[in-house]
């Protein structure tokens, strides 16, 4: 069993990709399973936002076009911030996902990618303050999945990446609700892409989550390109069990489903 949970496609902002060539190509690969997971970041404005009553109808299509050859299912990644839960939630409530991941690309309407954000601020406030805010959205909302690539302020930060015993006190509380809410965290494959020197999230992170008990995991490419899908699978698959993993999930109107590791 192989699945990208976290696949971009041109009902992204950020991509160009179409639907249809992202499933072939997933063919072509031999993926069993394909969760499209397009963005929405309300306080980007309207063009930020998925277009999903054609996004699910182009997906259904898309289910019936390739039944018996891949499994699709229906996802999205919400870039949360506090002010906007309730757009979220009413989006959320509207439509019937499989999988929502949880994102944080924005404080304050300030962008991370742009570095609008972390102007005049030291390294310690701008972890401090992303983290803090992804806390603070899961104690609010309950409607997800999974967290995704909760450490990715690292690919953003100008002065390199903090030191997770720096991190660690507010990513504990993070990953003890997020298990204590049977909710998971993702591998997100972009690291090799944003050359980072370790894992999306770090493997200090990875071993924490286990650790404290975590077990709903999935694995995701962040792709936004043909290049990007399933990229690094089998060594990230292999440093999972490395780790001490032994399962990983796909997700079902909303609900879990355990595979081994291949």
């Amino acid at each position: 069993m192989l699945a990208d949970y976290h696949v971009h496609t041109a009902y992204s902002p950020d991509s160009t990709y179409p639907m249809e060539d992202v499933v072939k190509r997933a063919i072509e690969l031999g993926l069993d399973e394909l969760c499209f997971s397009d963005h929405s970041d309300y306080a980007m404005g309207a063009n930020q936002v998925c277009d999903f009553p054609a996004y699910f109808r182009q997906i259904d299509e898309l289910k019936q076009r390739y039944q018996g050859q891949i499994v699709l299912k229906t996802g999205a990644e919400f870039g949360m911030q506090t002010h906007t839960i309730q757009q979220f939630q009413d989006t959320f409530d509207q439509y019937p996902f499989d999988f929502v991941l949880l994102s944080c690309h924005q404080i304050d309407n300030r962008e991370f990618s742009n570095q609008d954000f972390q102007q005049g601020k030291t390294q310690e406030e701008i972890n401090s303050a992303y983290y803090q805010e992804i806390y603070e959205v899961m104690k609010q909302y309950k409607d997800y999945s999974v967290l995704g690539h909760l450490d990715a302020i690292k690919r953003d930060d100008p002065y390199g990446v903090y030191p997770f015993v720096h991190n660690k006190e507010i990513i504990e509380a993070i990953l003890r609700l997020a298990i204590a809410d049977g909710k998971g965290i993702e591998v997100n494959t972009s690291s090799f892409r944003y050359h980072l020197p370790d894992l999306t999230p770090c493997r200090e992170i990875l071993r924490l989550y286990l650790e404290l008990g975590g077990t709903i995991l999935t694995i995701g490419s962040d792709s936004h390109k043909q290049e990007h899908l399933a990229a690094q699978f089998p060594f990230v698959i292999q440093e999972l069990k490395q780790i001490g993993f032994t399962h990983y999930c796909t997700f079902t109107k909303m609900e879990p489903i355990f595979h081994e590791l291949p």
